[in-house]
């Protein structure tokens, strides 16, 4: 490939890739002398990790450290994410990128790796790393995050470092697949395709980067379970070319492309081919499969690269693969074929990849680490990485209120019963998760018992072997403010030592023993419950499989369980700039009601977390006076819902029987900027009063009617 300096002659050169380099770590195993601080870079070279000392991140190699076991991985070598702008010169919690520069050179590292992330409408199909950029935002991508990012790489102080560069992740994939036409197509994606700002940015960013002598650019290309069919690989292959010369750009600006990034699909599935076949049938008519021209990453890899060089693209071009978490070791991992009693079989039998469906990508229960990174392991192939470092969530279980512009994907809740794109499955994901990027420990715990090639133990790590999961989990009885829960006893290579109940994804208790009582619930609400078994070393089991209990309904109270909510829509518009509910207080209990005593909540979204909140009383039959009205903040948000409009009154009595009559409210944003009301918990379409289980009701601060999101 030519060098991006015009006057250089250096060229790949295409037979070197037929002769696999010798495998090797990228750390320890290789012996590089520590290049001068102020030398001139090279020619690029053919692979840059040939011969390479990589960076180990001190920020994430003293969180994995720190974990029981870690010690035995902190010193690999991850990626460094570069997720928003604020992450070139620091935040808090992390270094920025000149300091993570100069780390490598104190570390005698020759070697960083980086991810480019920030694209204008990020993640167009998913929710839980949307970026801080809207979807015309393309000028603020190339002014305050390319151009920042290039001129600190291009500093004379850093020419002896290789800076690989990880083209934006899950951009131009989604092109190809979720822009229109498909199950899993989303607007957000037919947007970015037509405004053309993904393929604007991708080009910009090869076009800068790629000017720098020592740097070398892999663009992300999703993976086997994403673009593998037939109708997506060669459509992708051209996609990449459309963006490799775009805004600038040439093929030359590209040095390769890296496959499974933060993904789960195995390197190499050594039970199961799409050649095979089962009493007669093609394995690739399996459910698993589904016509799918590849079953892993390796296969998948070689035929997208041979795709690429059809378009254009460099004949020794070189790829990537993301083996950071796509070991799928542990007790579930086959150890050879499935029965051939049918194809699927044959296939969920054999297949290292354990996921409920190869579109599941978040915090994915089970995984276990992959191949350490490792130079030339296969024709064609630079290199294994760990793109993704080990430990960092993909997502929050659970809506959580951020200023990274990081939103709730219900992909990472794992009683989601899925969508197009996954088959409309279970998610598989780990429950309690945080923020995208943020230390998880659990799923940090669970990769390292699960690791394959297994962990030798020489780290001085030592136990780290989770529990098994907690079987039959049920609900034994419950009461107007109880549920008893029971389960089957959990394993372990030492000793279970007791076990946590989750309420809702939320922590609420633990026990000794395969049972527990959870209390003080409000009556006729039903919870969603499940239980992780842990032992003495802090592992961790994934979670049980979920069950519901639902309290029974109130036993009496002074007539309060007869409050009810209705609601009706006083404004169809979802996007202007205010919420005005209709609301109605009913008793339909045996006693008055002391007004003072009660409140109700209106949930919603606010859109902005330093947004303040204006309330008005348009109207009242009881009178605006005795009406009072404000906003509180949910924390950590919920699916719909990071603010409630509470509704009190100042005084009054409702009779049995009675109702308030029409209360009409309104709120606005302090600065008067639009909701975006289409997925406000409380919010419905009806222009009639009618009842609301979403509108939730409360006597001194007790729930007695309706469900909270």
């Amino acid at each position: 490939m030519p060098s991006r300096r015009p006057d250089s002659t250096v060229r790949r050169s295409g037979p070197k890739r037929t002769a696999a380099l010798a495998v090797g770590a990228l750390l320890g195993a290789l012996s590089v002398a520590v290049l001068p601080t102020t030398a001139t870079a090279a020619a690029k070279l053919d692979n840059p990790y040939a011969g390479a000392k990589a960076y180990v991140n001190p920020d994430w190699s003293a969180k994995a450290a720190a974990e029981p076991g870690g010690s035995a991985i902190s010193d690999q070598p991850t990626f460094v994410w570069l997720d928003r702008m604020a992450a070139i010169q620091g935040t808090a919690d992390a270094r920025g990128l000149k300091a993570h520069l100069d780390a490598a050179k104190a570390q005698g590292a020759n070697l960083v790796q980086l991810v480019i992330y920030d694209l204008p409408g990020r993640d167009c199909a998913a929710l839980a790393s949307n970026g801080e950029l809207g979807p015309d935002d393309l000028a603020t991508y190339q002014s305050d995050y390319i151009d920042p990012i290039a001129a600190i790489l291009a500093d004379p102080a850093y020419a002896s470092l290789r800076i690989v560069n990880l083209i934006e992740p899950d951009s131009l994939p989604n092109l190809v697949t979720n822009a229109g036409g498909t199950a899993g197509s989303t607007t957000q994606c037919a947007t970015m395709k037509a405004n053309g700002n993904y393929e604007k940015g991708v080009g910009y960013a090869l076009h800068k980067l790629g000017a720098l002598p020592n740097a070398y650019n892999y663009i992300d290309a999703g993976h086997h379970g994403w673009l593998g069919w037939d109708s997506n690989l060669t459509p992708s292959a051209q996609e990449f070319k459309k963006a490799a010369t775009t805004n600038g750009a040439t093929v030359n600006d590209v040095t390769g492309f890296i496959v499974n990034t933060a993904n789960y699909s195995a390197t190499k599935e050594p039970y199961v081919k799409v050649t095979d076949t089962v009493n007669g049938q093609t394995v690739r008519q399996s459910k698993w499969i589904d016509w799918n021209q590849y079953d892993d990453e390796s296969s998948y890899a070689q035929g997208l690269r041979t795709a690429l060089v059809a378009q254009g693209f460099d004949a020794g071009i070189g790829m990537l693969i993301d083996t950071s978490r796509n070991g799928w070791g542990g007790s579930a991992r086959p150890t050879g074929p499935g029965p051939t009693t049918s194809v699927d079989a044959y296939v969920d039998g054999g297949r290292i990849d354990r996921r409920i469906h190869a579109g599941n990508w978040c915090n994915q229960s089970g995984a276990g680490l992959g191949e350490r990174p490792a130079t030339a392991p296969d024709t064609g192939i630079d290199a294994y990485v760990w793109a993704k470092p080990p430990g960092e969530s993909d997502g929050a279980s659970q809506a959580v209120d951020n200023d990274e512009g990081k939103g709730f994907d219900r992909m990472c809740d794992p009683t989601y019963t899925g969508n197009g794109r996954n088959g409309n499955n279970l998610t598989g994901a780990l429950s309690d998760s945080p923020l995208a990027g943020h230390w998880f420990s659990a799923q940090f715990r669970q990769l390292l018992a699960n690791a394959n090639p297994p962990l030798s133990g020489s780290g001085g790590g030592g136990d780290t072997q989770a529990p098994t999961v907690p079987g039959g989990l049920t609900v034994g009885s419950t009461t107007s403010n109880s549920a008893t829960l029971s389960w089957s006893a959990s394993t372990d290579n030492t000793a279970v030592t007791g076990y946590d109940v989750y309420r809702d994804g939320t922590k609420v208790g633990s026990a000794t023993t395969t049972s527990y009582t959870d209390s003080g619930l409000a009556a006729s609400i039903t919870y969603t419950y499940t239980v992780k078994a842990k032992d003495a070393a802090g592992n961790v089991s994934a979670s049980s499989t979920a069950v519901s209990a639902t309290t029974k309904a109130s036993g009496g109270g002074g007539g309060t369980s007869g409050l009810k909510t209705q609601y009706k829509n006083n404004d169809s518009s979802t996007g202007d700039n205010g919420i005005r509910p209709g609301l109605k207080l009913v008793n339909a209990g045996s006693g008055a009601v002391d007004l003072s005593k009660v409140t109700i909540r209106y949930w919603f979204t606010g859109e902005s977390s330093s947004a303040g909140y204006q309330t008005f009383c348009d109207w009242a039959q009881l009178g605006c006076s005795t009406v009072k009205t404000s906003v509180s903040a949910v924390s950590p948000s919920r699916t719909g819902a990071d603010h409630y409009l509470e509704v009190g009154f100042t005084s009054g009595s409702l009779a049995a029987g009675a109702d308030s009559g029409d209360l009409q409210l309104r709120m606005a944003k302090s600065d008067w900027s639009n909701f975006d009301e289409s997925n406000d918990y409380s919010r419905g379409a009806g222009t009639s009063y009618a009842d609301a289980a979403k509108v939730t009701v409360y006597v001194s601060g007790t729930l007695v009617w309706g469900t909270e999101p």
